[in-house]
């Protein structure tokens, strides 16, 4: 397949730059995969689509200030790091630019009590940097840090919050899981008393997630490994509403990522005559590296709650996945016509 077969036209005014005043007054386009059948709805009709003994499945990590600016010590040029997995003893994997400039060896200063050394160097800016600090690392990130806004996204957040989820949790990300974003703890504790249910994994949203496309044939694509973990009170919800022949319903593409990866991790079977996977699953957690694009089989995960992705991405690739590309492409051709907001800040998509 082409990276080209994901391609589609959006215009710029259609970036949500802000988040709305109330996470749940969002558009919400329902997508039949069966068919290709759409309804255009708003985010608070989603109960409607929702059955007794489904079960939502939330990714709840926390995005921490991730994007840090400084200077190189020997020539006070400006460098941009942006940290994506911690290492361990001080150490982070992390993005870099200007990534030509910072070699190994170079050492960047963010202030009095931060400064870092370049120790390995990867592909694209990738290195692999250890801190010197005075004092709590995670008081002097939230000093010193800034949201990891995409770069698509021009205007200053005036509220950090509303770029977490509300039952964001363990921190990680470099960004957050934005289909999360629509919900309160008011709507989704009127879903809990309608009977559906909720669990939570855990995924932090790195390079994978966001890395572009750069081959032409989208099976050569390598994603970037991303940590992920799923509880076994997760597992146990999964297994019993799947018995009970409740659907699972991931909330965003990495709720989506962590259940195929898991399911493949617990070695669940397809059974081609109705599609659907035979097994149980238990708690799991590691790196995965997963890519999910159409001709790969989604063996958990029954529907999906997504926001609308970038042209060509990754994220495009795996929610045609689950409908066809062709269905997709004529729902976001709809979603352009009637004006829907675009990306992280913007509205909702419900595949079902």
């Amino acid at each position: 397949m082409n990276v080209m077969d994901y391609d589609y036209s959006l215009p710029e005014r259609l970036i949500a730059q802000t988040p709305l005043l109330e996470r749940t007054q969002s558009k919400l386009l329902a997508l039949d995969k069966n068919n290709g059948n759409t309804a255009h709805l708003q985010f608070e009709q989603l109960d409607d689509l929702l059955n007794p003994g489904d079960l939502l499945v939330l990714n709840d990590t926390r995005v921490i200030p991730a994007r840090l600016f400084g200077i190189k010590r020997d020539t006070g040029a400006k460098a941009e790091v942006l940290l994506l997995h911690a290492l361990g003893d001080d150490c982070w994997e992390v993005l870099i630019r200007p990534g030509k400039k910072l070699k190994k060896g170079a050492e960047i200063v963010f202030g009095e009590q931060l400064s870092a050394v370049i120790e390995a160097e990867g592909d694209m800016g990738i290195r692999h940097i250890r801190f010197y600090y005075k004092g709590i690392f995670n008081e002097i990130l939230d000093e010193l840090g800034q949201m990891p806004l995409p770069p698509y996204i021009k205007e200053r957040l005036s509220e950090k919050e509303r770029y977490q989820t509300v039952y964001a949790k363990h921190d990680g990300s470099a960004a957050a899981p934005t289909a999360g974003l629509h919900f309160t703890e008011a709507y989704l504790n009127k879903l809990r008393d309608k009977g559906i249910q909720t669990a939570y994994v855990t995924l932090h949203v790195g390079l994978g997630t966001f890395r572009p496309v750069s081959v032409e044939r989208i099976e050569e694509h390598v994603m970037h490994a991303e940590y992920y973990s799923l509880p076994q009170e997760t597992a146990n919800a999964i297994n019993e509403t799947r018995a009970n022949g409740g659907r699972i319903i991931a909330v965003g593409t990495t709720s989506a990522r962590t259940l195929e990866t898991v399911a493949r991790v617990c070695g669940l079977d397809l059974l081609t005559q109705d599609e659907k996977a035979v097994g149980t699953i238990s708690a799991s957690q590691g790196l995965t590296e997963i890519f999910l694009f159409p001709g790969e089989s989604l063996l958990l995960v029954d529907a999906l709650l997504t926001n609308f992705h970038l042209p060509k991405s990754t994220l495009l690739m795996l929610v045609s996945a689950l409908a066809s590309r062709d269905y997709i492409l004529e729902a976001y051709r709809q979603a352009v016509e009637q004006e829907y907001r675009f990306f992280s800040f913007g509205d909702a998509m419900f595949i079902y």
